[in-house]
């Protein structure tokens, strides 16, 4: 009875460790990235009115192709750079406008997916929307593609200005018509921003922020984002109308590759 006993009870040990292992390897990989540092916030939390445009988390950008590491629609930025965009917020509602983001905080893998696709020279899918008048050869030359990326380190974001009461917007639909960036509003895909004089993430110099062919209307509403943001601490990319980086930035020198999701806040770094 006793070496019965003893037996069963090392089979029991076999099949327990057995069973342990395939537990044991998914929680590793449950854990395998990074979470994000307690500083780091959904923009929602902290001002729910801020728009949101995910474009990275859709094929609807110049890869053409959903961008790894965005599992989530959703703005994550530090706490500085969210609460002081929800200080421009505030100042632009009560002129009738909402400011609308279309990126924040972008994680290292995304960056590591651009330069894949920009070192592809036989995929040029949406280079008629996104990228006309450049030869994809000079994407790194010409700055449009870099192996990092201000946007990683936690408080750049995207954004553009909209009038309220919004529009609503339609879908991408792959593989429709493809316009010009820089093309009339009423021409280019339909954004209910205001117009800027391009799109959003359009590689060609009238997307600089101060470019003198873009006057009128377009200059006033370029220039309403840049006074808005700037009086609050915000830095302008002058090739960008719309990339904003708040200073001072809390982590200057680090490139995060935590995934863009609600859990990544929330297992913490």
């Amino acid at each position: 009875m006793t070496r019965l006993s003893s037996a069963v009870r090392a089979v029991v040990a076999v099949l327990a460790a057995l069973l342990a292992v395939p537990t044991a390897s998914a929680t590793a990989r449950a854990h395998t990235d990074p979470g994000a540092p307690t500083d780091f916030v959904a923009l929602r939390t902290v001002d729910p009115t801020i728009l949101q445009e995910m474009r990275y988390f859709t094929p609807h950008n110049f890869v053409g192709e959903p961008i790894d590491g965005y599992r989530q629609p959703i703005c994550i930025l530090t706490r500085p750079a969210a609460e002081a965009l929800h200080q421009a917020q505030t100042k632009l509602l009560r002129q009738g406008y909402t400011l609308k983001v279309y990126d924040c905080y972008r994680p290292q893998r995304a960056v590591n997916h651009f330069v894949r696709w920009a070192e592809d020279l036989n995929d040029q899918a949406l280079k008629e929307e996104f990228y006309p008048n450049v030869d994809k050869t000079r994407l790194f030359e010409d700055g449009y593609i870099a192996e990092k990326s201000g946007h990683s380190r936690g408080s750049t974001m995207d954004l553009t200005i909209v009038r309220l009461p919004a529009a609503p917007t339609r879908p991408y639909v792959p593989g429709e018509p493809l316009v010009p960036c820089y093309a009339p509003q009423r021409q280019r895909f339909p954004d209910n921003s205001v117009d800027m004089g391009t799109g959003f993430d359009c590689f060609d110099t009238l997307a600089h922020t101060l470019d003198p062919r873009v006057q009128g209307e377009q200059r006033a509403n370029r220039l309403l984002l840049k006074s808005t943001l700037e009086d609050l601490g915000f830095v302008n990319l002058a090739e960008e109308w719309w990339h904003y980086t708040f200073k001072p930035e809390p982590y200057p020198d680090t490139y995060f590759d935590f995934q863009v999701s609600a859990d990544s806040l929330a297992r913490g770094y």
